[in-house]
């Protein structure tokens, strides 16, 4: 029988089979951790039922009618120093898995938190984003460290709380057999009560889940767009549309815990029902004689250390339901395929760029953005793009830095070498781009150019700041070093914008193309930037742009007419 089919769980995207193997791929970079809390929890057991020995030996040879004569004070010592040694041991267990979990834990889930946007970041992009920014960032927080806590302690500490409930069962089974019988016994009917949880966990699970990637949705993109909102006194809107986000997410979170409640009350009575049970039966024994004190107290401690367990491998089942709901939100972040991999393909300076009968048409829009284009970038060239809002210039640069492919035709990148190939994502090497808007990422000046080339010398960027026109970096009081925050924070548009050319400019390609990129600079610096940029002839710049001053120093131009 599927696993989906016992416990009734709702239908996924994903079968349990791929689930389980995405699991395991996950688990195998983590086998240290896992291996180490497994270990150390094998040894709690053995200390913890060590322990309970320890204690019915010391209560029985501190009990004179056991001894049939005066207890002896020696023996009496040596007991309570095993039973402190055993203390000391179990304290010092405790303390190597708290380091595992939280040294190696925070390792582990940067291992996958690293991988997963690895993944993201080298997926093809297809010019609409499937999830929103804040929904990614809720999942490789929240579902990254739901799954790394699953593999690496819960898995292993099932391991140790089965071992326990064996090791304790055999204990009291050897006491009293009838007793370790009727323990256990009462435990799966509970059990089975509690299976109207279980049912509703994985859909409860996922729902609240993704009410809660809706709120860090709205919480973030709120906060990014502060200033519009302010403009717009729109701050009680919002404030209200995120009350009702929020009131969602309450009410599904609260349908969640009644069954949480629910299972816990019943699984309570019965774990009550059997202890209750186990204490009659020793007070009965030791009322006949035929159990000891120290006998009783071991009883009663073998009894919680039988329903310990049982209460948390019960707790597995709604564990792994929650941990198959991360993983199925992971695995939606990885359907999109990969960019092609291999060497990147670097052509011989000046490049040139070729497009025959290109067209495209996004899959959500009817019409087609490019059809039947051909135009050629010759080396060494300056073009300028233009085009109403629309037309599909923003389209034509994507299939330039093969973000895009064309659907029908070809684009071609060439050198005056007679090298060419076929434009991928192993020829954006020869290219770099200055997109629209601000585009600085929090951090130092420094840390943003370094984007251009990690090996760029402090020389370099102060060669490609004075070619951009922002030698105005040298006059701050940290230069290189001074932060940005967010989007650039601290700085004006134009600076922003001629910070983000010095770190195209960094990056020494054959084609260099600027999307609006002067936008936010005066006439002057407009003027000294373009005389910079194009003094370099073996650079074929594209423009993509509305203005008549960058057009003017342009050799050709490409005009897109809306489809």
């Amino acid at each position: 029988m599927k696993i989906r089919n016992l416990f009734n769980l709702p239908k996924s995207k994903y079968d349990t089979r791929s689930i389980v193997q995405w699991l395991w791929q996950a688990w195998r970079g983590n086998r240290l951790q896992a291996m180490l809390n497994a270990v150390i929890g094998l040894l709690g057991v053995v200390v913890s039922l060590a322990q309970v020995g320890a204690v019915q030996h010391a209560i029985d040879v501190s009990t004179p009618a056991l001894q049939g004569h005066a207890c002896s004070p020696h023996r009496i010592v040596i007991a309570v120093i095993v039973m402190a040694l055993l203390m000391v041991a179990g304290l010092l267990l405790t303390i190597a898995s708290t380091w595992v979990s939280n040294i190696l834990g925070i390792r582990a889930q940067n291992r996958m938190q690293q991988r997963m946007l690895d993944r993201i970041l080298r997926t093809q992009w297809h010019g609409k984003e499937k999830f929103h920014s804040g929904d990614v960032l809720n999942r490789l927080e929240f579902d990254v460290n739901n799954v790394v806590t699953f593999l690496t302690e819960t898995i292993p500490d099932s391991l140790a709380v089965l071992a326990m409930f064996i090791g304790a069962f055999c204990y009291l089974f050897a006491m009293d057999a009838v007793l370790a019988i009727v323990t256990i016994a009462i435990i799966p009917v509970f059990v089975a009560v509690s299976k109207i949880y279980v049912r509703q966990m994985r859909r409860l699970t996922s729902e609240v889940r993704s009410s809660d990637s809706k709120v860090q949705s709205l919480m973030q993109e709120t906060i990014q767009h502060r200033m519009l909102i302010k403009t717009l006194e729109s701050e009680t809107p919002m404030t209200e549309r995120l009350e009702q986000t929020q009131s969602i997410l309450r009410h599904k979170v609260v349908r969640r815990t009644v069954f949480s409640v629910f299972s816990n009350i019943v699984l309570w009575l019965g774990f009550r029902l059997g202890y209750l049970i186990a204490f009659l039966w020793a007070a009965l024994r030791m009322s006949r004689g035929s159990l000891t004190f120290g006998g009783m107290t071991a009883f009663l401690q073998l009894v919680g250390r039988i329903q310990g367990p049982a209460r948390n491998l019960t707790k597995l089942v709604p564990q792994a339901v929650s941990v198959f709901t991360a993983a199925e939100r992971l695995m939606e972040l990885e359907e999109d395929p990969l960019d092609e991999t291999g060497e990147p393909v670097r052509l011989d300076t000046p490049c040139g760029i070729r497009l025959e009968h290109v067209s495209y048409h996004y899959e959500d829009k009817g019409r087609e953005i490019l059809h039947d284009l051909s135009f050629d970038f010759p080396p060494a060239s300056c073009t300028a793009i233009l085009g109403e809002t629309g037309a599909g210039k923003t389209t034509l640069i994507r299939i330039l830095l093969a973000l895009l492919s064309p659907q029908q035709g070809k684009a071609i990148i060439y050198n005056n070498h007679h090298q060419e190939t076929a434009l991928t994502p192993l020829t954006r090497c020869n290219f770099a781009y200055v997109p629209q808007g601000n585009t600085l990422l929090s951090g130092t000046i420094r840390d943003n150019l370094r984007l251009g080339r990690l090996t760029a010398t402090e020389e370099e960027m102060r060669e490609a700041l004075h070619k951009s026109c922002a030698d105005f970096v040298f006059d701050l009081p940290d230069r290189l070093d001074t932060l940005c925050s967010e989007a650039g924070g601290g700085l004006s548009e134009g600076q922003a914008q001629r910070i983000a050319i010095a770190r195209a400019l960094l990056r020494q390609s054959s084609i260099l193309v600027l999307d609006e990129a002067t936008s936010a600079l005066d006439p002057e610096t407009e003027r000294q930037l373009l005389n910079n940029i194009l003094a370099d002839r073996n650079t074929t710049v594209i423009f993509v742009t509305h203005r008549m001053a960058v057009i003017d120093y342009c050799d050709q131009t490409l005009k897109i007419v809306r489809n």
